[in-house]
């Protein structure tokens, strides 16, 4: 259909709708999202801006633009046709003025300047040209108001003006301009979609209002509503805080080898070739070897072990060798050390030799020993221990001695463990680093006394890492450590829920919860200050913490023993947040802030009972009892919830009630569990 057939339409009333305004302000874009349905992204509108006039030739040209020209507003067809001009002021514009209907008169609410031009410059202009048309005043740029303005800034072009924060012009601007100067007022995106509609149908109301005084006997026209007001712009739901959680603290194993050398806390005496004595802690050592588990629990008053089967005494968990392994490895002692450790086969230097008849190299053997008892060898020791001869190759004994402490020089109980012979203290000491660490040093001298140390021990992880060694593959330690780890730490976690080897009791608020000094000390520098130090803690078994739940320190435990964080129904994020911050743990304050973080979408989502706001809104006020809380952690999540949830708050406060006073304040709202903090104070 031709365009010019709209003007011969009965009651089809075409509106010349000219756009002006300064250059950049987005007169072109508003036109073609109106036009064209054109849509843009926030980026592409920031590309380098380049003068353009939309042709009004499109009406003739493009089917589909005259088309969408056609609308019905207050029942009244009409065909609008959109004039774009140059925003230079020096340009000459009357031809586009000339018989105009209606003038939008367009400025950007990123850009001052362009709306004191409205009133120095374009006002007086359209009122110069077309005095009887009216005007409409239009703040483009909507979605600048609530951008990030240095991410916009960044996207721009590099020689472009930077937007400033106080650039950005309130609504209230526009309107005073407009009262001013008795002019509508609207405000429009094309980023967002707003407010195009409502433009240009209102300036179609303007124009028709206008057009009835002139032709008054157009029935049709009687029904024009004046222009409506605008529906506000709900500004879009900002984005979750970003939740920065620092960087744990370092998995270096200094404080773990560390603790060999120094007899803090030690709690096991292991004792070489008569004269050599090493404290240790049974911690560390139950959790990173099986033999060493079963040692310490083993009951040193019942009767003895039982016969050659070993029914009677703790089983190791690992897999024992075979006698038939003998012969075969006997024949292939020329192999290196991964053919033999995949066979179970022990380095045992000792007696390798005697069984080979004295001749070659020094041989691999299976091991036939381990964990196999012999009858006739395990007995008693006065007082409470045991001959373990016949139990394991690599223990003597094990006994209960009132023993010195190194370091207070007052006597207390320890375990005492003799080992056998063939243990020599430098090679040990390897081994017992990795117990600790889960390392094996490179360069260690002694690869094969340290490979039979952990035969004895049934260490076969600590075999393996020999053998890779010994061929050159040191590389794939790597992947026995991170295992060794995993395993030390579910047996870990397994001892604190048992209590298993714990040294010390600490008294809560609601009941008691055992740990493990050695563990606490090499992950905690609070806990190692007050075991290390001269306090009465670092010398008794019973430590009392005031305002403080069994579930809030479990979970403190949980996180010094593995280095992870969990969450738990019972457990109160906020007073996990304040047990953490006293013990100088800022990575846990983090974690359980973050935890308590992704409760906010869900919050937001939903209208949940006020009962549900206590436990986490209220202290993030900053008043957790009378306890002072780290509001930093959480402020600025709960500062994002009431922003986006103020209305379902308020309304479900609106009466003033409050679980914690009765209602007594009413017609306050305020949030619970924060006193008489009322609801309008802003957070963080």
């Amino acid at each position: 259909m031709d365009s010019d057939m709209d003007y011969e339409r009965p009651n089809v009333e075409t509106i010349k709708c000219v756009v002006v305004g300064d250059n950049a302000v987005g007169k072109t874009r508003l036109i073609c999202a109106r036009a064209c349905n054109a849509t843009l992204t926030q980026y592409q509108l920031l590309a380098t801006h380049v003068p353009t006039v939309w042709a009004i030739d499109q009406y003739r040209v493009c089917q589909e633009v005259l088309e969408r020209s056609r609308d019905v507003v207050d029942d009244v067809s009409v065909s609008l046709r959109l004039w774009d001009t140059f925003g230079d002021h020096h340009k000459d514009r009357r031809f586009a003025y000339g018989r105009s209907d209606v003038v939008v008169l367009c400025f950007s609410i990123a850009n001052p300047n362009s709306l004191h031009h409205v009133k120095t410059m374009w006002y007086p202009e359209i009122k110069h040209f077309c005095p009887r048309a009216p005007v409409i005043l239009v703040g483009c740029q909507l979605d600048l108001r609530y951008a990030d303005l240095d991410a916009v800034n960044r996207a721009r072009r590099p020689l472009a003006r930077p937007i400033k924060p106080n650039e950005i012009l309130p609504p209230e601007k526009g309107r005073e301009v407009a009262k001013e100067l008795g002019i509508p007022y609207y405000e429009t995106s094309v980023v967002a979609q707003f407010g195009i509609k409502d433009v240009f149908d209102n300036a179609i109301r303007a124009a028709l209002i206008s057009r009835r005084h002139l032709q008054f006997w157009k029935s049709h026209l009687r029904n024009v509503q004046r222009p409506l007001l605008q529906a506000p712009f709900l500004p879009p739901k900002p984005p979750p805080p970003l939740i920065v959680v620092p960087d744990p603290p370092s998995s270096s194993e200094e404080c773990p080898a560390h603790l060999l050398e120094d007899p803090l806390c030690a709690d096991v005496i292991l004792v070489l070739q008569e004269r050599v004595r090493i404290f240790a802690h049974k911690i560390y050592l139950s959790t990173s070897s099986s033999k060493f588990y079963d040692l310490f629990l083993m009951d040193l008053s019942e009767g003895e072990l039982g016969g050659p089967s070993g029914s009677g005494g703790p089983r190791s968990e690992d897999h024992r060798g075979h006698p038939d392994q003998h012969h075969h490895h006997h024949h292939h002692h020329h192999h290196h050390g991964r053919d033999f450790l995949l066979r179970a086969a022990s380095f045992d230097v000792c007696e390798s030799v005697e069984e080979g008849g004295g001749s070659g190299p020094v041989g691999l053997r299976a091991s036939t020993s381990d964990g196999i008892l012999r009858g006739n060898g395990t007995g008693y020791l006065p007082g409470r221990g045991r001959v373990l001869s016949s139990w394991s190759r690599a223990f003597v004994s094990i006994q209960e001695e009132m023993t010195e402490d190194p370091l207070t020089y007052k006597s207390r109980l320890m375990v005492v463990v003799k080992m056998d012979n063939s243990i020599q203290p430098g090679p040990f000491r390897a081994v017992l680093k990795y117990l600790y660490t889960g390392e094996l040093d490179e360069n260690e001298r002694d690869l094969m006394h340290i490979a039979h140390i952990a035969e004895l021990l049934e260490v076969f992880d600590l075999r393996m890492m020999v053998a890779n060694i010994l061929n050159n593959e040191a590389f794939m330690n790597q992947e026995i450590t991170k295992a060794f780890h995993v395993r030390r730490t579910n047996r870990v976690k397994e001892c604190l829920a048992k209590g298993t080897f714990s040294d010390v009791t600490f008294i809560l608020d609601d009941g008691t919860i055992s740990a493990h000094k050695p563990l606490l000390i090499s992950s905690c520098d609070w806990m190692a200050a007050m075991f290390g130090g001269p306090f009465v803690e670092s010398s008794t078994r019973e430590v009392v913490f005031p305002y403080t739940s069994k579930s809030c320190m479990r979970a403190v435990l949980e996180y010094l023993y593995t280095g992870m964080f969990t969450s738990s129904p019972d457990l109160d994020d906020m007073k996990l947040i304040i047990l953490a911050n006293r013990l100088c743990l800022p990575h846990l304050v983090a974690l359980t802030g973050a935890d308590l973080n992704l409760l906010w979408p869900f919050l937001a989502c939903w209208d949940l009972p006020r009962t549900s706001l206590c436990p986490a809104v209220g202290p993030c006020w900053g008043r957790g009892g009378d306890k002072e809380v780290p509001v930093h952690s959480c402020g600025s999540s709960a500062h994002s919830w009431l922003c986006v949830c103020h209305r379902a708050v308020h309304s479900d406060w609106a009466d003033g009630s409050n679980p914690d006073d009765g209602g007594h304040r009413r017609g306050r709202p305020c949030v619970p569990g924060t006193g008489s903090v009322p609801l309008c104070v802003p957070v963080g």
